[in-house]
């Protein structure tokens, strides 16, 4: 039986993975801390049909902000179906909620309508303390 030794002391082109690896694992470990655990997206909030009765009375406390627009004039504000100006619809917003516990309200908008009289709308439901607010838009029916 005989061994071998090596040879006579040259050099190895074998590739040392073991930093490779290290630096791998490094990366793989911040990039793991650095991507968030849950996705962050726009909370959409939709109007629900009513189930039964006692669902239809509490549709009575929705409070939907329309803008209604006009040709060559500031747009229509209403507040379920009564006229309001657009200086009348912080205060009462602040009015409408100032008792509740049930904080949300929903803004439909004309298809006409530039954005930003709506992203307005939803600011003075901000300063008025509202915690959710939902866009609504116009059904769309099958077939079309």
């Amino acid at each position: 039986m005989s061994m071998t030794t090596g040879g006579g002391g040259g050099y190895s082109s074998d590739i040392n993975v073991t930093p490779m690896i290290d630096i791998l694992l490094v990366l793989l470990i911040i990039f793991m801390v650095i991507v968030p655990v849950t996705p962050k997206g726009l909370d959409a909030m939709v109007p629900q049909p009513p189930k039964n009765q006692q669902q239809e009375n509490k549709s009575d406390r929705t409070i939907v902000v329309q803008i209604q627009y006009r040709a060559n004039a500031s747009p229509l504000y209403k507040i379920n179906d009564t006229d309001v100006s657009k200086a009348e619809l912080l205060p009462r917003l602040t009015d409408i909620y100032a008792n509740r516990a049930e904080r949300i309200m929903f803004v439909k908008g004309d298809d006409k309508l530039d954005f930003r009289y709506v992203a307005e709308v939803i600011d003075i439901g901000r300063s008025a303390s509202v915690d959710h607010i939902g866009l609504m838009t116009p059904k769309i029916l099958e077939g079309q």
